[in-house]
């Protein structure tokens, strides 16, 4: 459980943004329905399943198999634009090590990243396989986007 950061202006663009007070009530359930729609959408497993935000901070409850669904739901969730930061609050089932959280930064490839993380970049498809069903294509990285980088066992 933690904080985990993220580049609020990078990522999925899928909020809106209100006016009024009540525009704003309005925007928060639609951001919190977008978002556990997103979870779903990508068959991640969290039984109570449930997500608050307040302003660009979303705060993520329920209960994963392991710690590898953990931080993809987190990535899932911290990977949308408007969003800044993820308050860990997930229960992991069956707890192993966790993985390295690597920000994308202009120039990156994964090849460059598994080379910095692992010291071969032809160890790419380990990070590509970490953080599917986010990536669907190895070559299609973006700065600021936020990756898992596992543990080589």
């Amino acid at each position: 459980m933690g904080l985990f950061d993220f580049v609020k202006e990078a990522g999925a663009k899928l909020f809106g943004i209100g006016e009024t007070e009540a525009e704003r009530e309005e925007q928060e359930r639609a951001k919190i329905n977008a978002l556990v729609s997103q979870v779903k959408t990508f068959g991640l497993k969290v039984d109570d399943l449930k997500i608050d935000i307040e302003e660009d901070v979303a705060t993520v409850f329920g209960t994963v198999p392991s710690q590898a669904e953990k931080e993809k739901v987190i990535l899932l969730v911290g990977n949308v634009n408007g969003i800044a930061r993820v308050d860990d609050r997930l229960q992991v089932v069956t707890p192993e090590p966790p993985a390295v959280f690597y920000t994308v930064v202009r120039g990156d490839t994964l090849s460059k990243i598994a080379k910095q993380h692992y010291g071969d970049a032809m160890k790419y498809p380990i990070i590509f396989e970490a953080n599917k069903p986010m990536l669907k294509d190895p070559d299609k990285i973006y700065p600021g986007q936020v990756l898992r980088i596992p543990l080589l066992n």
